[in-house]
């Protein structure tokens, strides 16, 4: 797909500052990652369309604007920590990673995470992947000044609260209705404090717990 960087930047345009994104750095961001790589070849011409798109074991690769979205909310600085909950195909981490954030990874599916490890590291994306599904023995202790959950999740998990730095951001989309979200964004000040705040409202496949494969 040649012409990926002019649909790239109609896709920026119409879809993620439209309807309200303005962060220079996750525009950019989004401009310049190949989203038609994140996807099966004979999905690569809707890529750039308003709308998740499947990627095996009943997992999808997100909306553009919901990765915008969440990516905007956590208020990332070049040089900072995050950690993903949900690999999928690798594109949230290429767009963090493309930010400049030293990103870890978790995925639970063991064919997504080895798929998602060489794709990143093609594309040259350094990105650390680990098969895990969260439990305390699969997880980096942190801390982060980031945790970002790409999949639904019924309820907060502790733990990823007790990962952030002073100062961090958690985003996760929160099951608020039957099947439906809500972006919770949660900020730790610097006295260890949670500050919570609404945002959009939103659909994704459910997190699950258990590691498959492998």
């Amino acid at each position: 797909m040649t012409q990926w960087r002019s649909l790239a930047e109609r896709m920026v345009r119409e879809q993620i500052v439209a309807r309200g994104v303005r962060s220079e750095s996750v525009l950019e961001a989004m401009r310049s990652v190949p989203r038609h790589l994140f996807v099966d070849e004979a999905l690569r011409e809707s890529a750039w369309i308003d709308s998740p798109l499947p990627i095996g074991e009943d997992q999808t690769i997100s909306q553009p604007y919901m990765v915008a979205r969440m990516t905007e909310l956590l208020g990332l600085a070049r040089g900072e920590t995050v950690l993903e909950i949900g690999t999928g195909s690798g594109y949230q981490a290429a767009v963090l990673c493309a930010m400049g954030a030293k990103v870890t990874s978790l995925e639970r599916i063991a064919s997504l995470a080895d798929s998602a490890r060489e794709r990143l590291d093609g594309l040259g994306f350094d990105v650390r992947v680990i098969w895990s599904d969260g439990s305390p023995e699969s997880r980096p202790a942190g801390p982060f000044d980031g945790v970002i959950v790409t999949a639904a999740a019924p309820e907060l998990e502790e733990w990823w609260s007790g990962v952030l730095a002073p100062g961090g951001r958690l985003v996760v989309p929160l099951s608020v209705m039957p099947g439906g979200q809500r972006l919770l964004l949660r900020k730790m000040n610097l006295r260890g404090e949670y500050e919570d705040t609404w945002h959009d409202y939103c659909r994704f496949v459910p997190l699950l717990k258990g590691r498959k494969g492998g």
